[in-house]
């Protein structure tokens, strides 16, 4: 009987325990009654004004929530990326009715977010994963089960995001439901801008990318289904969110027609 090499090769590796994944190390630093999140470098992973713990500080954060336009009450929302926790506690506290899953591989995020950044404790609702989000998309049982996903996903240099894949855009894809959308942290600066774009349009129906913040932050929106982007609707909308949130939405209206 003839054996591959191949498969003897994967039976060592099988026998092999697997490696965990090296961190980079999670500091702090504070100004102006603001902390920031760091992995180690001078490169800001999340920030949280400290008498408005719920509030999404940084102006990317905020258009990650763009979504809010076109979908008004979310049911179930995904986090990809912890981060500060920023982007999940506004989520978990804006939209009581819906279900807040947070993923992020490195414990020391979580444990860090829930000491210093002042992450609710998990209950019906939040769930926080210690996971690769690659493994999580890649789940059937989480397909067609989120309304949003906000994904953040950078290592300690920040330059880029760490999936970036025409497989990882469809997986999370099929991870939402009918009229879906994911927003994405992007760095439009970055050799890896034009792939993930170009990954995104692959896998969505849709894609429009909000102006430029923070020298480099690009937030791309991404549509299971083309969006209705009636002028006079989006306004409206955005007045709605102003009122009940004072997140910009204005200027969200504005970068998206301007697209």
């Amino acid at each position: 009987m003839l054996i591959k090499r191949k498969s003897i090769e994967q039976a060592e590796s099988s026998r092999r325990p697997s490696r965990k994944p090296k961190f980079a190390p999670v500091t702090l630093s504070e100004q102006d009654g603001v902390r920031y999140l760091h992995f180690g470098t001078e490169w800001v992973q999340g920030a949280m004004r400290i008498r408005k713990p719920d509030w999404p500080e940084l102006e990317y954060a905020q258009q990650m929530m763009a979504w809010m336009l076109f979908i008004e009450q979310p049911l179930a929302i995904a986090q990809l990326g912890l981060g500060a926790a920023t982007l999940t506690k506004a989520c978990y506290r804006q939209f009581p009715e819906a279900t807040v899953t947070a993923v992020e591989l490195n414990p020391a995020v979580i444990a860090i977010c829930n000491t210093m950044f002042k992450l609710p404790p998990e209950d019906e609702r939040l769930q926080v994963l210690e996971m690769d989000a690659m493994d999580f998309v890649l789940d059937e049982a989480n397909h067609g089960a989120f309304d949003v996903l906000q994904c953040d996903l950078y290592d300690a240099t920040a330059r880029g995001p760490v999936l970036d894949t025409p497989e990882f855009y469809q997986a999370c894809n099929a991870c939402l439901s009918e009229h879906g959308i994911m927003t994405v942290n992007l760095f439009g600066d970055h050799p890896s801008f034009n792939k993930n774009i170009k990954a995104m349009r692959f896998a969505f129906d849709h894609v429009i990318c909000l102006p430029e913040v923070h020298e480099g932050n690009v937030v791309a929106l991404c549509f299971r289904t083309k969006p209705d982007l009636d002028p006079a609707r989006l306004a409206t909308r955005a007045a709605q969110i102003v009122a009940a949130t004072k997140l910009p939405a204005k200027s969200w209206v504005k970068g998206i027609l301007a697209a």
